[in-house]
């Protein structure tokens, strides 16, 4: 038996029962498609929505949901023992299977996200063009023949940008919502069967995008040695805050629905809840990650806090929050496989460090997205992007 499915277990289950099949890389595949979806709501937030505020991170926001969805299939594709079999299920469709039609989900949100980005980044690209430099073809390339910066053009690019983020909006919630709807399908795992788990998973991606485009808005002004823009950086604050705040209260009943259908099982999964989900659930994910960040945001918000002092709490505010939606990607995922089916007994997971699918492999796959955005923003700096384009609007 592979090592990294051996488990251990108490109680009574059946022989079929003591293998984990689904390792941490299915847990960091539905963390990065949230990151994706609350990348692209705040990107929304001001191009559909009009919220001037959020202008400064509108164009980063959207590169950010680009370079984490193009990842996002990666983890998947680790998982499967032959990863070249995936697209058997795009040319062979089966419409009935749920698995089967995340391929189209995904590659229609891909388009969409290329063409909005393509868009909004089309003015530097044709700048770029005109210029002499080793990049000059590969920019040239990019403008695929239009080069007019016109006014009308200008407008007719805004238009498309408007209509293609109106799209997106359902397009990034739902292709979420497809995560969790997965999960919460799955009658034969007590832990998943909840009709709350899709909610749970959009609103828990929104604000893991929202925590993680704070994080890097407040990064990348530190290293570029330029100002914070505090009403921006106080805008996304309120969305983390009123979002965490509707999270925390979905997540709660989510979990109360869980344990009250739970009647078969009641014992093992008492013995779950009170035992081992004691610090991973109740101290790291809820307490630590969430009731914490909340208060801390109440707070600065009830207080009126600005400066350095703002920065600071928003920042650690926001990695608490990731940190907290990791652990219900955890506790979900990995929680899931250790209560048996049978409901008699519990099973452990052992993650190995070196293995296709241990601890290294994840943090390649969540590290990658993170090099691809900082080579995107050498190519397509989102702050130059944002001054040129947003005094013709």
């Amino acid at each position: 038996m592979d090592p990294l499915h051996v488990a251990t277990f108490t109680g009574y289950v059946y022989p079929n029962e003591t293998v984990i099949p689904w390792s941490v890389l299915i847990v960091v595949y539905p963390y990065l498609t949230g990151l994706v979806a609350g990348a692209f709501t705040v990107s929304s937030l001001y191009q559909v929505f009009g919220m001037q505020r959020f202008k400064p991170v509108a164009h980063f926001a959207l590169l950010t949901s680009l370079c984490f969805m193009l990842f996002v299939p990666v983890p998947l594709l680790l998982h499967l023992g032959h990863p070249e079999r995936a697209f058997n299920s795009t040319i062979t469709p089966h419409l009935t299977s749920a698995m089967a039609i995340f391929g189209y989900a995904a590659g229609f949100y891909l388009c969409l996200l290329v063409l909005e980005t393509w868009f909004a980044f089309r003015p530097h690209i044709v700048r770029e063009s005109q210029r002499k430099g080793p990049l000059r073809w590969f920019f040239r390339a990019l403008t695929l023949g239009s080069d007019d910066l016109s006014e009308n053009a200008m407008r007719y690019d805004r238009k498309w940008i408007f209509a293609l983020a109106v799209i997106g909006i359902p397009a990034a919630h739902g292709l979420h919502g497809y995560v969790g709807f997965v999960f919460g399908s799955l009658k034969s795992r007590e832990w998943w069967s909840s009709d709350l788990m899709p909610v749970v998973f959009l609103f828990s991606a929104i604000i893991s995008g929202v925590a993680l485009l704070i994080v890097l808005y407040v990064a990348s002004c530190k290293l570029r040695k330029i100002e914070i823009d505090l009403p921006c950086l106080k805008g996304m604050a309120y969305t983390l805050w009123g979002f965490a705040m509707l999270t925390l209260v979905l997540e709660g009943l989510e979990f109360a629905n869980i344990v009250y259908k739970g009647r078969e099982g009641i014992d093992t999964i008492m013995e779950y809840v009170t035992g081992r989900l004691v610090i991973p659930f109740f101290v790291i994910q809820f307490a630590v990650g969430a009731v914490i960040p909340i208060l801390a945001l109440s707070f600065m918000i009830w207080r009126g806090t600005t400066g350095r002092a703002l920065v600071a709490g928003v920042t650690a505010s926001a990695c608490l929050v990731l940190m907290s939606v990791f652990m219900m990607r955890w506790n979900v995922v990995i929680g899931g496989q250790e209560i048996a089916k049978t409901g008699k007994g519990l099973l452990d997971y052992h993650l190995l460090i070196f293995h296709r699918e241990g601890l290294v492999a994840a943090l390649s796959v969540v590290a990658a997205p993170f090099v691809l955005l900082l080579l995107m923003t050498r190519l397509f700096p989102p702050w130059v992007i944002e001054a040129e384009t947003l005094t013709h609007a």
